[in-house]
C-alpha cells in the first residue's frame, strides 16, 4: 500500500473554488474497519452544505458520503469482509451502543453523523470506514452505479416506507422528481403499484421521471403544484407528499394533501423555516412527518430490488475526483437528473 493518496480537501469554507486537490496520508483503518479503494463517490447536497459552513463541521475535511470501492486492507476484528471484496457504504454512522443503535434506529442516535462531514468521505482515492456498513454490490451493477444508491434510496424507503407508512395504490406528490432522492422516490412508490405524480423543472427531465415510473409530471416553472394537483385529482388531493426542498413549495405541497394525507420531509434547500395553516391541519386530519436518513436495516431491505431490476440507480453524470469543482457546480445549476459520480481511476 502506498504511503500517500490523491484526496479533494477542503481548508476553508465557500464555494467550489475551496475544494482542492491535494497528497495526503493513506488512513490506516482501524478496530473493526477496512480500508476502501474508491471506484465511486456519488454527490449529495450535503456536500455542497458542508462545504459552504454547517455549523460545527470541523477542517480540513474530505467531502463524500456515498462511496463504492474495493476491500484492500481489514483492520482488527473484521472477519466478515475480505481483501478483493466489492462494496457500497451505507453513509449513517452512530455510536452503536446508545439504546438507539442497539434497537437499529441509528439514525436517531444522537452522536450520528455522516461520512464526509464529521469524518473524511470519498473524495479520494482511499477512505477508511467500519466494516458493518459495507455492503455488496447487487449483481449487474457497477461502482458508478452502486455509489449512486446508498444516501438518496435510504432517505426515500424511510420516508415514505418508515415514517408514512406508505399503502399499495395510493397516490402520491414526489417533489423535485429530478433529484436523487427523488428520483428514488418516484421508484420506490411505483414498487408499491402507487400513482406517482413527479414535480420537474423541464421537458428533458419530465421525459426521464416518466421513464422511471411517473404516471403525471408537473412542470413547476411554469405550473402552480396545488392547482395542477387538483387537476390531476379531480380535487381530491394526494394520500402522501415527498418532501424536500422547503419553503419555496411548502405551502403548496400542503394545499395538494388529501383529507387524512401525509405530508414527509427530508430537507431545506430554500430554506429552514415555513408558515402552517394549523387550522387546515387539524380540519383536515393531516399530519407532518420529518425524516432523516435511515437505517442499515432499511438498507438491507431494498438491494435485493436491485439486483432483480425492481429499482434502478440512476447515473446522470461521470467525472474524474480531479473535476470535483465543477461536478459542484453541475450539481448547484441542477443541469442533473439522478446523481453524479465522482471516479478517482479516471
Amino acid at each position: 500500500m502506498k504511503a500517500t493518496m490523491k484526496a479533494m480537501v477542503i481548508r476553508e469554507h465557500g464555494g467550489a473554488e475551496v475544494i482542492k486537490p491535494e497528497e495526503v496520508h493513506v488512513p490506516k483503518p482501524g478496530s473493526h474497519e477496512v480500508l476502501l479503494k474508491v471506484r465511486g463517490c456519488a454527490l449529495n447536497h450535503l456536500d455542497v452544505w458542508v462545504r459552504s459552513g454547517i455549523p460545527g463541521i470541523k477542517l480540513p475535511l474530505i467531502l463524500g458520503c456515498d462511496v463504492s470501492g474495493e476491500v484492500v486492507e481489514r483492520g482488527h476484528g473484521v472477519s466478515h469482509l475480505n481483501e478483493g471484496d466489492r462494496v457500497l457504504v451505507s453513509p449513517g454512522l452512530s455510536c452503536g451502543v446508545c439504546k438507539e443503535c442497539v434497537a437499529g434506529l441509528e439514525n436517531l442516535c444522537r452522536y450520528y453523523h455522516i461520512l464526509g462531514s464529521g469524518r473524511d468521505g470519498g473524495y479520494a482515492e482511499y477512505v477508511a470506514v467500519p466494516a458493518v456498513n459495507c455492503f455488496p454490490i447487487p449483481a449487474g451493477l457497477d461502482f458508478h452505479q452502486a455509489a449512486a444508491i446508498p444516501l438518496v434510496f435510504i432517505t426515500a424507503w424511510h420516508m415514505l416506507v418508515t415514517r408514512v407508512g406508505m399503502r399499495m395504490n395510493e397516490t402520491v406528490l414526489v417533489v423535485g422528481g429530478g433529484s436523487g432522492v427523488g428520483s428514488a422516490a418516484i421508484q420506490i412508490a411505483r414498487l408499491h403499484r402507487c400513482r406517482v405524480i413527479a414535480t420537474v423543472g423541464n421537458e428533458e427531465k419530465a421525459k426521464k421521471a416518466r421513464e422511471l415510473g411517473a404516471d403525471e409530471i408537473i412542470i413547476h416553472s411554469r405550473e402552480n403544484i396545488a392547482e395542477a394537483v387538483k387537476k390531476l385529482t379531480g380535487k381530491a388531493g394526494v394520500e402522501i407528499v415527498f418532501e424536500h426542498v422547503g419553503p419555496a413549495v411548502f405551502n403548496d405541497c400542503l394545499m395538494s394533501l388529501a383529507t387524512g394525507g401525509r405530508l414527509v420531509t427530508c430537507g431545506a434547500t430554500t430554506g429552514a423555516r415555513v408558515e402552517v395553516d394549523v387550522t387546515r391541519l387539524f380540519m383536515k386530519h393531516q399530519a407532518i412527518y420529518g425524516s432523516i436518513m435511515g437505517t442499515k436495516r432499511e438498507l438491507i431491505d431494498l438491494l435485493p430490488f436491485f439486483a432483480t431490476g425492481d429499482l434502478k440507480p440512476v447515473v446522470d453524470t461521470v467525472v474524474p475526483l480531479a473535476d470535483a469543482q465543477k461536478a459542484h457546480g453541475i450539481l448547484e445549476a441542477r443541469r442533473h437528473f439522478g446523481k453524479v459520480v465522482l471516479d478517482p481511476t479516471i
